[in-house]
């Protein structure tokens, strides 16, 4: 019988590693090996951390060591680059850069991540693409990360996305988003006139997996979610109105689900309006687009700190309908 030694593998904990569980880090580093099996090595110390054994919800620091001692097949990684990011040629709109983020105007049209046909040309790919070509990410030498985007916005509507350049800014932005932190504006242009010229409209949303739409009324109804919608008043233009919105919460198809219900549905959506003229009218997209983000001072002391207070907006001449 061959030794089990001769199957260990030693992983080290890099900086993009760290911060994370003992079992979530595995889940992405080592794909090739099943949940219940992993949970199993835990529990048996054939993964141990340091040479000791290890609980399943260990946070990893930097310079750990895992010890698994499974065999090589589990390893595989059919993820790591084909040379697919040094045939793309980066095509990106860069708001702001760092060292940590990115701040990214996405065209209408553009998809942020893969649908279920695939493909390339997503601008996810394309900041991977773009961070290789500067030598920032090499997904052949990293474990467990990979540049993500912390927000999404829909394939048709345009707007800043912020990305994360490494493992610390992906947490902590993520955070932000969740905990509030980050206040999104957005510009859109709708049939007729809003009710008032500023107010903060609440009401109920629910899902419809199925048919991808939601559902707006203003009373709890099963299975629906607390909506909260601010909207000001910029510009009449004739049967249309030029409006801001900032969202309080960030639900599924929230601003053009929730304008649609008080009756000043999207020009160009014909999802929650009717968009037949609007096409006419060259409206190919929904007049939608996320152009302010705000970050407030908060009291967290985090990687991205030095964000709060900052305010950035993109030129209304990059906004196609304004």
């Amino acid at each position: 019988m061959q030794s089990l030694a001769k199957f260990m593998r030693i992983i080290r904990i890099a900086k993009n590693d760290a911060g994370q569980r003992l079992d979530k880090f595995l889940t992405k580093a080592v794909k090739g090996l099943p949940a219940s099996m992993m949970y199993k090595c835990i529990r048996t110390k054939k993964i141990k951390v340091n040479r000791k054994r290890a609980e399943q919800a260990y946070v990893l620091c930097e310079g750990d060591e895992i010890q698994l001692f499974i065999r090589d097949e589990f390893f595989e990684n059919p993820e790591k680059d084909d040379g697919a990011l040094s045939r793309i040629t980066p095509k990106l709109n860069i708001l702001y850069e760092d060292d940590n983020i990115m701040l990214l105007n996405k065209r209408p049209g553009v998809l942020v991540h893969e649908d279920t046909d695939g493909g390339e040309n997503t601008l996810i790919m394309h900041v991977k693409a773009y961070l290789y070509a500067k030598g920032e990410y090499d997904p052949d030498e990293e474990q467990s990360f990979a540049p993500s985007l912390c927000n999404r916005i829909d394939r048709n509507t345009g707007g800043i996305v912020i990305a994360a350049k490494n493992a610390a800014a992906l947490r902590d932005m993520n955070a932000k988003i969740k905990n509030g932190e980050v206040r999104k504006h957005y510009l859109c242009l709708v049939h007729g006139v809003p009710p008032k010229s500023k107010d903060i409209i609440k009401g109920y949303l629910r899902k419809n997996s199925k048919t991808n739409t939601v559902e707006v009324r203003d009373r709890y109804f099963d299975g629906a979610k607390d909506i909260m919608t601010g909207y000001t008043v910029l510009e009449r233009r004739g049967d249309t109105t030029l409006v801001e919105i900032e969202l309080f919460t960030g639900r599924t198809h929230q601003i053009r689900a929730h304008m649609a219900h008080i009756g000043n549905p999207l020009v160009g959506d014909g999802k929650y309006g009717v968009n037949r003229d609007d096409r006419k009218g060259g409206f190919k997209y929904q007049a939608l687009y996320a152009y302010k983000l705000i970050f407030p001072k908060t009291k967290t002391e985090n990687s991205l700190s030095y964000l709060e207070g900052r305010e950035f907006c993109l030129d209304k001449k990059e906004i196609w309908f304004v």
